[in-house]
Protein backbone atom coordinates (compact mmCIF):
# COMPACT_ATOMS: atom_id res chain seq x y z
CA UNK A 1 0.00 0.00 0.00
CA UNK A 2 1.24 3.40 -0.79
CA UNK A 3 2.32 5.56 2.35
CA UNK A 4 -0.24 8.46 2.84
CA UNK A 5 0.33 11.74 1.21
CA UNK A 6 0.23 14.28 4.28
CA UNK A 7 1.61 17.54 2.11
CA UNK A 8 1.71 18.41 -1.47
CA UNK A 9 3.90 21.11 -3.23
CA UNK A 10 1.89 22.37 -6.15
CA UNK A 11 3.39 24.49 -9.15
CA UNK A 12 1.14 27.53 -8.63
CA UNK A 13 0.20 30.23 -11.51
CA UNK A 14 -3.31 31.91 -9.98
CA UNK A 15 -4.67 30.97 -13.28
CA UNK A 16 -8.00 28.29 -13.91
CA UNK A 17 -6.31 25.25 -14.23
CA UNK A 18 -3.95 25.49 -10.65
CA UNK A 19 -6.46 26.99 -9.25
CA UNK A 20 -9.04 24.22 -9.28
CA UNK A 21 -6.10 22.13 -8.92
CA UNK A 22 -5.35 22.89 -5.71
CA UNK A 23 -8.92 23.55 -4.05
CA UNK A 24 -9.23 19.42 -6.04
CA UNK A 25 -6.04 18.36 -4.16
CA UNK A 26 -7.35 19.12 -0.50
CA UNK A 27 -10.54 17.31 -1.22
CA UNK A 28 -9.37 14.12 -3.08
CA UNK A 29 -5.88 13.69 -0.95
CA UNK A 30 -7.32 15.08 2.53
CA UNK A 31 -4.28 16.77 2.44
CA UNK A 32 -2.19 19.86 3.25
CA UNK A 33 -1.22 21.70 -0.28
CA UNK A 34 1.75 23.99 -0.18
CA UNK A 35 1.58 27.08 -3.16
CA UNK A 36 4.50 27.87 -5.05
CA UNK A 37 4.77 30.32 -7.28
CA UNK A 38 7.46 31.32 -9.37
CA UNK A 39 7.80 34.64 -9.98
CA UNK A 40 10.08 34.83 -13.33
CA UNK A 41 8.32 38.02 -14.82
CA UNK A 42 4.49 37.61 -14.99
CA UNK A 43 4.36 41.65 -14.17
CA UNK A 44 1.61 41.99 -11.74
CA UNK A 45 0.13 38.51 -11.37
CA UNK A 46 2.14 37.23 -8.33
CA UNK A 47 0.62 39.24 -5.55
CA UNK A 48 -3.26 38.33 -6.53
CA UNK A 49 -2.17 34.86 -7.34
CA UNK A 50 -0.35 34.40 -3.48
CA UNK A 51 -3.80 36.08 -2.19
CA UNK A 52 -6.13 33.68 -4.11
CA UNK A 53 -3.92 30.50 -3.52
CA UNK A 54 -4.25 31.66 0.70
CA UNK A 55 -8.30 32.42 0.17
CA UNK A 56 -8.51 28.81 -1.49
CA UNK A 57 -6.53 27.19 1.50
CA UNK A 58 -3.31 26.92 1.15
CA UNK A 59 -1.43 25.86 4.11
CA UNK A 60 1.79 27.64 3.25
CA UNK A 61 2.45 29.80 -0.12
CA UNK A 62 5.90 30.41 -1.63
CA UNK A 63 6.29 32.91 -4.13
CA UNK A 64 9.86 33.37 -4.92
CA UNK A 65 11.69 35.75 -6.92
CA UNK A 66 13.81 33.88 -10.04
CA UNK A 67 13.49 36.92 -12.92
CA UNK A 68 17.52 37.33 -12.59
CA UNK A 69 18.43 33.48 -12.51
CA UNK A 70 15.72 32.90 -15.32
CA UNK A 71 16.76 35.68 -17.79
CA UNK A 72 20.91 34.38 -17.22
CA UNK A 73 20.96 30.77 -16.43
CA UNK A 74 18.14 30.24 -18.73
CA UNK A 75 17.32 32.51 -21.66
CA UNK A 76 20.63 33.80 -22.41
CA UNK A 77 21.99 30.11 -22.83
CA UNK A 78 19.64 29.48 -25.19
CA UNK A 79 20.22 32.26 -26.90
CA UNK A 80 23.60 31.88 -27.42
CA UNK A 81 22.67 28.48 -28.65
CA UNK A 82 20.69 30.56 -31.16
CA UNK A 83 17.88 27.30 -30.11
CA UNK A 84 14.88 28.02 -31.98
CA UNK A 85 12.25 25.41 -32.23
CA UNK A 86 10.85 24.97 -35.57
CA UNK A 87 12.47 27.60 -36.77
CA UNK A 88 10.30 30.26 -35.19
CA UNK A 89 9.46 29.66 -31.59
CA UNK A 90 12.04 31.19 -28.80
CA UNK A 91 10.91 29.00 -26.16
CA UNK A 92 9.52 30.98 -23.98
CA UNK A 93 7.36 28.72 -21.86
CA UNK A 94 9.72 25.56 -22.83
CA UNK A 95 12.65 27.16 -21.11
CA UNK A 96 11.08 28.40 -17.75
CA UNK A 97 9.61 24.78 -17.00
CA UNK A 98 13.08 23.29 -15.29
CA UNK A 99 13.77 26.61 -13.33
CA UNK A 100 10.29 26.29 -11.78
CA UNK A 101 10.50 22.80 -11.43
CA UNK A 102 14.12 23.05 -10.03
CA UNK A 103 12.79 25.51 -7.33
CA UNK A 104 9.63 23.79 -6.35
CA UNK A 105 12.08 20.43 -5.38
CA UNK A 106 13.71 22.84 -2.82
CA UNK A 107 10.57 23.89 -1.62
CA UNK A 108 9.57 20.25 -1.25
CA UNK A 109 13.07 19.71 0.24
CA UNK A 110 12.00 22.48 2.93
CA UNK A 111 8.57 22.04 3.71
CA UNK A 112 9.78 17.99 3.91
CA UNK A 113 6.75 17.67 1.51
CA UNK A 114 5.58 14.03 0.42
CA UNK A 115 4.56 15.13 -3.02
CA UNK A 116 4.88 17.70 -6.20
CA UNK A 117 1.41 18.25 -7.89
CA UNK A 118 1.38 20.22 -11.24
CA UNK A 119 -1.74 21.36 -13.46
CA UNK A 120 -0.38 20.13 -17.01
CA UNK A 121 -2.55 18.72 -18.69
CA UNK A 122 -2.57 14.93 -20.36
CA UNK A 123 -1.56 16.19 -23.80
CA UNK A 124 0.51 18.99 -23.58
CA UNK A 125 4.25 19.51 -23.47
CA UNK A 126 4.39 20.55 -19.75
CA UNK A 127 3.88 17.81 -18.19
CA UNK A 128 6.94 16.29 -19.42
CA UNK A 129 9.43 18.86 -18.27
CA UNK A 130 7.73 19.42 -15.28
CA UNK A 131 8.13 15.65 -14.21
CA UNK A 132 12.26 15.04 -16.37
CA UNK A 133 13.20 18.26 -14.27
CA UNK A 134 11.76 16.56 -10.36
CA UNK A 135 12.66 13.02 -11.37
CA UNK A 136 16.64 14.54 -12.66
CA UNK A 137 16.87 15.73 -9.26
CA UNK A 138 14.65 14.08 -7.04
CA UNK A 139 14.72 10.54 -8.37
CA UNK A 140 12.68 8.97 -5.73
CA UNK A 141 9.93 11.62 -5.74
CA UNK A 142 6.21 11.32 -5.55
CA UNK A 143 4.38 13.26 -8.56
CA UNK A 144 0.76 13.96 -8.59
CA UNK A 145 -0.45 14.87 -12.14
CA UNK A 146 -3.92 15.39 -11.60
CA UNK A 147 -5.14 15.69 -15.34
CA UNK A 148 -3.86 12.16 -15.70
CA UNK A 149 -5.55 10.92 -12.71
CA UNK A 150 -9.03 8.50 -13.51
CA UNK A 151 -10.95 11.13 -10.63
CA UNK A 152 -10.37 14.03 -12.30
CA UNK A 153 -13.84 14.62 -13.98
CA UNK A 154 -12.70 18.23 -15.32
CA UNK A 155 -12.03 17.63 -18.46
CA UNK A 156 -13.17 20.46 -20.42
CA UNK A 157 -12.82 24.39 -19.39
CA UNK A 158 -16.84 25.07 -19.31
CA UNK A 159 -16.52 22.29 -16.20
CA UNK A 160 -13.23 23.99 -14.98
CA UNK A 161 -15.41 27.20 -14.50
CA UNK A 162 -18.41 25.83 -13.03
CA UNK A 163 -16.17 23.83 -10.34
CA UNK A 164 -14.24 27.27 -9.47
CA UNK A 165 -17.54 29.35 -9.32
CA UNK A 166 -19.45 26.64 -7.11
CA UNK A 167 -15.93 26.61 -4.19
CA UNK A 168 -15.94 30.35 -4.78
CA UNK A 169 -12.58 30.56 -7.20
CA UNK A 170 -12.51 33.74 -9.07
CA UNK A 171 -11.06 33.14 -12.74
CA UNK A 172 -9.29 35.36 -15.42
CA UNK A 173 -11.32 33.48 -18.39
CA UNK A 174 -14.62 32.73 -19.66
CA UNK A 175 -16.72 30.14 -21.74
CA UNK A 176 -16.86 32.43 -24.59
CA UNK A 177 -12.95 33.91 -24.30
CA UNK A 178 -11.51 30.45 -22.93
CA UNK A 179 -7.89 30.70 -24.48
CA UNK A 180 -5.18 29.99 -21.66
CA UNK A 181 -2.00 32.16 -21.25
CA UNK A 182 1.33 31.80 -19.84
CA UNK A 183 3.62 34.86 -19.43
CA UNK A 184 7.34 35.74 -18.10
CA UNK A 185 9.73 37.87 -18.82
CA UNK A 186 11.15 36.46 -22.16
CA UNK A 187 7.29 35.93 -23.36
CA UNK A 188 3.50 35.76 -23.19
CA UNK A 189 1.89 32.63 -25.21
CA UNK A 190 -1.54 32.22 -26.33
CA UNK A 191 -3.13 28.68 -27.11
CA UNK A 192 -6.66 26.91 -26.69
CA UNK A 193 -10.21 28.15 -27.15
CA UNK A 194 -10.42 30.63 -29.87
CA UNK A 195 -7.13 29.85 -31.33
CA UNK A 196 -7.69 26.12 -32.05
CA UNK A 197 -9.04 26.66 -35.84
CA UNK A 198 -5.17 27.41 -37.79
CA UNK A 199 -6.80 29.31 -39.97
CA UNK A 200 -8.65 31.94 -37.79
CA UNK A 201 -6.81 34.98 -37.74
CA UNK A 202 -5.93 36.18 -33.58
CA UNK A 203 -8.12 38.77 -32.25
CA UNK A 204 -6.60 42.18 -32.34
CA UNK A 205 -7.60 42.60 -28.61
CA UNK A 206 -5.80 39.73 -27.27
CA UNK A 207 -2.06 40.84 -27.51
CA UNK A 208 -0.45 42.85 -24.45
CA UNK A 209 3.17 43.16 -25.17
CA UNK A 210 3.06 44.56 -28.47
CA UNK A 211 1.31 46.87 -30.55
CA UNK A 212 -0.80 45.90 -33.84
CA UNK A 213 2.38 46.72 -35.96
CA UNK A 214 -0.09 49.14 -38.46
CA UNK A 215 -0.28 50.89 -35.65
CA UNK A 216 3.08 51.37 -34.09
CA UNK A 217 5.11 54.41 -34.72
CA UNK A 218 5.51 55.92 -38.39
CA UNK A 219 9.41 56.46 -37.46
CA UNK A 220 11.33 53.77 -36.80
CA UNK A 221 13.63 53.55 -33.33
CA UNK A 222 17.46 52.67 -33.29
CA UNK A 223 18.48 50.69 -30.03
CA UNK A 224 22.18 49.49 -29.47
CA UNK A 225 22.92 46.33 -27.90
CA UNK A 226 26.14 45.07 -26.30
CA UNK A 227 27.85 41.43 -25.58
CA UNK A 228 30.59 39.94 -23.59
CA UNK A 229 31.48 37.20 -24.80
CA UNK A 230 27.97 36.11 -25.96
CA UNK A 231 25.87 37.66 -22.92
CA UNK A 232 24.20 41.09 -23.67
CA UNK A 233 25.24 43.39 -20.82
CA UNK A 234 24.09 47.06 -21.74
CA UNK A 235 21.54 48.31 -24.05
CA UNK A 236 22.31 52.00 -25.63
CA UNK A 237 25.39 52.17 -23.43
CA UNK A 238 24.00 51.62 -20.35
CA UNK A 239 24.89 48.29 -18.33
CA UNK A 240 21.50 46.21 -17.07
CA UNK A 241 21.18 43.26 -15.10
CA UNK A 242 19.84 40.40 -17.35
CA UNK A 243 16.38 40.95 -15.99
CA UNK A 244 16.62 44.75 -16.64
CA UNK A 245 17.84 44.73 -19.79
CA UNK A 246 14.97 41.74 -21.09
CA UNK A 247 12.65 44.00 -19.54
CA UNK A 248 14.08 47.58 -21.35
CA UNK A 249 14.29 45.51 -24.85
CA UNK A 250 10.99 44.20 -23.96
CA UNK A 251 9.35 47.58 -24.05
CA UNK A 252 10.88 49.05 -26.72
CA UNK A 253 10.56 46.24 -29.02
CA UNK A 254 6.85 45.91 -27.99
CA UNK A 255 6.18 50.18 -28.55
CA UNK A 256 7.36 49.18 -32.40
CA UNK A 257 5.32 45.97 -32.76
CA UNK A 258 8.01 43.47 -32.80
CA UNK A 259 8.17 39.95 -31.88
CA UNK A 260 4.67 38.27 -32.73
CA UNK A 261 5.01 34.71 -34.05
CA UNK A 262 1.88 32.70 -34.85
CA UNK A 263 2.97 28.61 -35.53
CA UNK A 264 1.85 25.51 -35.51
CA UNK A 265 4.17 23.52 -33.66
CA UNK A 266 4.96 19.87 -33.08
CA UNK A 267 4.32 18.90 -29.53
CA UNK A 268 6.44 16.24 -27.96
CA UNK A 269 3.78 13.48 -27.53
CA UNK A 270 2.99 13.67 -31.28
CA UNK A 271 0.15 15.98 -32.10
CA UNK A 272 0.01 19.25 -33.91
CA UNK A 273 -0.47 22.53 -32.03
CA UNK A 274 -1.13 25.81 -32.62
CA UNK A 275 0.62 28.93 -30.52
CA UNK A 276 0.75 32.55 -31.28
CA UNK A 277 3.26 34.08 -28.85
CA UNK A 278 4.81 38.20 -27.97
CA UNK A 279 8.46 37.98 -27.38
CA UNK A 280 9.22 41.55 -28.23
CA UNK A 281 12.60 41.41 -26.34
CA UNK A 282 13.67 37.97 -27.48
CA UNK A 283 13.47 38.59 -30.58
CA UNK A 284 16.03 41.63 -30.90
CA UNK A 285 18.47 39.86 -28.65
CA UNK A 286 18.31 37.15 -31.31
CA UNK A 287 18.91 39.24 -34.25
CA UNK A 288 22.05 41.61 -31.92
CA UNK A 289 23.47 38.45 -31.03
CA UNK A 290 23.46 36.83 -34.20
CA UNK A 291 24.91 40.06 -35.56
CA UNK A 292 27.87 39.94 -33.55
CA UNK A 293 28.43 36.88 -34.10
CA UNK A 294 28.59 37.43 -37.32
CA UNK A 295 32.24 39.21 -37.38
CA UNK A 296 33.50 37.71 -34.27
CA UNK A 297 33.10 33.91 -34.98
CA UNK A 298 35.08 31.90 -36.84
CA UNK A 299 33.00 30.10 -40.31
CA UNK A 300 33.28 26.52 -39.01
CA UNK A 301 32.90 27.29 -35.34
CA UNK A 302 29.61 28.88 -36.74
CA UNK A 303 28.58 26.15 -38.62
CA UNK A 304 29.30 23.54 -36.23
CA UNK A 305 27.04 25.74 -33.73
CA UNK A 306 24.11 25.80 -35.88
CA UNK A 307 24.46 22.22 -36.76
CA UNK A 308 23.61 21.98 -33.01
CA UNK A 309 21.37 24.66 -32.77
CA UNK A 310 18.09 22.37 -33.17
CA UNK A 311 18.83 19.93 -31.46
CA UNK A 312 19.51 22.09 -28.45
CA UNK A 313 16.23 23.59 -29.23
CA UNK A 314 14.62 20.56 -29.12
CA UNK A 315 16.05 18.81 -25.73
CA UNK A 316 14.32 22.38 -24.39
CA UNK A 317 11.02 22.29 -25.88
CA UNK A 318 11.06 18.12 -25.19
CA UNK A 319 12.03 19.06 -21.46
CA UNK A 320 15.76 17.57 -21.05
CA UNK A 321 17.10 21.00 -19.57
CA UNK A 322 19.28 18.58 -17.29
CA UNK A 323 20.46 16.02 -19.37
CA UNK A 324 24.10 14.57 -19.85
CA UNK A 325 23.27 15.39 -23.59
CA UNK A 326 21.92 19.04 -23.29
CA UNK A 327 25.37 19.77 -20.87
CA UNK A 328 27.69 18.36 -23.35
CA UNK A 329 26.38 20.45 -26.08
CA UNK A 330 26.35 23.37 -23.89
CA UNK A 331 29.68 22.81 -23.32
CA UNK A 332 30.45 23.39 -27.19
CA UNK A 333 27.99 26.27 -27.16
CA UNK A 334 30.10 28.07 -24.13
CA UNK A 335 33.03 27.73 -26.00
CA UNK A 336 31.97 28.79 -28.85
CA UNK A 337 30.82 32.71 -27.33
CA UNK A 338 34.50 32.82 -25.86
CA UNK A 339 35.24 35.76 -28.57
CA UNK A 340 31.90 36.92 -29.46
CA UNK A 341 31.92 40.39 -27.71
CA UNK A 342 30.48 43.63 -29.62
CA UNK A 343 27.43 45.77 -30.59
CA UNK A 344 24.77 45.67 -32.78
CA UNK A 345 22.53 48.36 -33.87
CA UNK A 346 18.71 47.55 -35.17
CA UNK A 347 16.20 49.44 -36.14
CA UNK A 348 12.58 48.69 -35.35
CA UNK A 349 9.62 49.85 -37.47
CA UNK A 350 6.02 48.14 -37.45
CA UNK A 351 7.14 44.83 -36.51
CA UNK A 352 9.99 44.57 -38.07
CA UNK A 353 13.88 44.39 -36.62
CA UNK A 354 16.78 45.02 -38.98
CA UNK A 355 20.25 45.26 -38.07
CA UNK A 356 21.81 47.70 -39.24
CA UNK A 357 25.04 47.77 -37.96
CA UNK A 358 27.61 45.95 -36.06
CA UNK A 359 31.01 46.47 -34.66
CA UNK A 360 33.71 44.36 -32.44
CA UNK A 361 37.20 44.99 -30.89
CA UNK A 362 38.34 41.87 -31.78
CA UNK A 363 36.39 41.51 -35.26
CA UNK A 364 37.07 39.14 -38.02
CA UNK A 365 35.83 41.44 -40.31
CA UNK A 366 39.18 42.81 -42.30
CA UNK A 367 37.89 46.06 -44.90
CA UNK A 368 41.17 45.81 -46.01
CA UNK A 369 40.28 41.99 -47.74
CA UNK A 370 36.88 42.39 -48.27
CA UNK A 371 37.39 45.76 -50.29
CA UNK A 372 35.63 46.07 -53.79
CA UNK A 373 38.12 48.62 -53.90
CA UNK A 374 41.88 48.97 -53.73
CA UNK A 375 43.16 46.23 -51.66
CA UNK A 376 46.84 46.99 -51.55
CA UNK A 377 47.94 43.38 -51.86
CA UNK A 378 45.82 41.89 -48.69
CA UNK A 379 44.80 39.40 -51.11
CA UNK A 380 45.63 37.37 -53.96
CA UNK A 381 43.19 37.29 -56.37
CA UNK A 382 44.97 34.96 -58.61
CA UNK A 383 44.99 32.42 -55.72
CA UNK A 384 41.13 31.81 -56.53
CA UNK A 385 41.81 30.12 -59.51
CA UNK A 386 43.78 26.80 -58.36
CA UNK A 387 41.83 27.03 -55.01
CA UNK A 388 38.44 26.61 -57.69
CA UNK A 389 40.34 24.00 -59.84
CA UNK A 390 41.42 21.99 -56.71
CA UNK A 391 37.58 22.15 -55.61
CA UNK A 392 35.95 21.25 -58.63
CA UNK A 393 38.80 18.02 -59.17
CA UNK A 394 36.31 15.69 -58.01
CA UNK A 395 33.64 17.13 -60.08
CA UNK A 396 35.65 16.78 -62.99
CA UNK A 397 36.58 13.08 -62.24
CA UNK A 398 33.08 12.10 -62.04
CA UNK A 399 32.08 13.99 -65.09
CA UNK A 400 34.96 11.91 -67.11
CA UNK A 401 33.41 8.85 -65.44
CA UNK A 402 30.01 9.52 -67.01
CA UNK A 403 28.35 9.88 -63.26
CA UNK A 404 27.20 13.77 -63.87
Amino acid sequence: MAAKINKIVLAYSGGLDTSVILKWLQEIYKADVVAFIADIGQGEETAPAVAKAKATGACNVYCEDLREEFVRDFVFPAMRANALYEGSYLLGTSVARPLIAKAQIDVLRKEQADAVAHGATGKGNDQVRFELTYLALEPSVTIIAPWRDPRWDLTSRTKMIEYARKHGIDVPVTVKKPYSNDRNLLHLSFEGGILEDPWAEPPADMFQLTVDPAEAPDAPTCIEVEFEEGMPVAVDGERLSPAALLARLNDVAGANGVGRVDMVENRFVGMKSRGVYETPGGTVLYAAHRAVESITMDREVMLQRDLLSPKIAQLIYNGFWYSPEMKALMAFVDASQQDVTGTARLKLYKGNCTVVGRKAPKSLYDEKISTFEEDQGAYQQADAGAFIRLNALRLRVRNKAGLL
